[in-house]
């Protein structure tokens, strides 16, 4: 899991000392992600870790919640609401466009969980925790061909959610 997110972020550094100013910021988000994540993960002092699926599992869903939450408070603000402090608003914002499409994709995830929730958790695994295939099927202890289905349904599944969702907005 390691190596493509260290290869990432040696490519975003490389790109940041040729003067790539785009490539800091990329940098910096990630960072202020990962450090909030961290932050509200630190706040677990008595969690009996189950196993590494349970560990990742908590992660994706910190790191969900995280970004969710800064959506969410990135278009209140936007309506004219008070401000409410969030350590990752200092890192450069998020497109507003991509905003709005994650708290829709957080909205249609919880659907999808009341219907299968494995299929969520494939999902939560690789969009917010950013597992690839072979990792997430050792996370969840599942075949990689099953992540593959999975992963494959709830795509189209969630395709169509925010498809509908994009026809019934007033």
């Amino acid at each position: 899991m390691t190596e493509p997110l260290n290869h990432d972020i040696t490519e975003l550094l490389r790109s940041w000392k040729e003067g790539d100013e785009t490539a800091l910021e990329k940098l910096t988000q990630a960072t202020a992600l990962v450090n909030e994540a961290y932050v509200r993960l630190i706040d677990w002092h008595n969690v009996q870790w189950q196993n590494r699926a349970h560990f990742f599992g908590v992660v994706a869903q910190l790191m969900r919640r995280v970004l969710v939450d800064y959506a969410r408070s990135r278009r209140y603000d936007k309506r004219g609401g008070g401000v409410r402090p969030l350590n990752l608003d200092e890192a450069p914002p998020v497109a507003d466009d991509k905003l709005s499409v994650l708290v829709e994709i957080d909205e249609a995830l919880n659907r999808l969980a009341a219907i299968d929730a494995r299929k969520a958790q494939i999902v939560e695994l690789r969009y917010f925790g950013g597992l690839t295939v072979e990792e997430t099927a050792q996370a969840l202890n599942v075949s990689t061909i099953t992540v593959i289905r999975s992963w494959n349904f709830a795509r189209a599944w969630l395709l169509r959610e925010l498809a509908e969702m994009t026809i019934h907005e007033p």
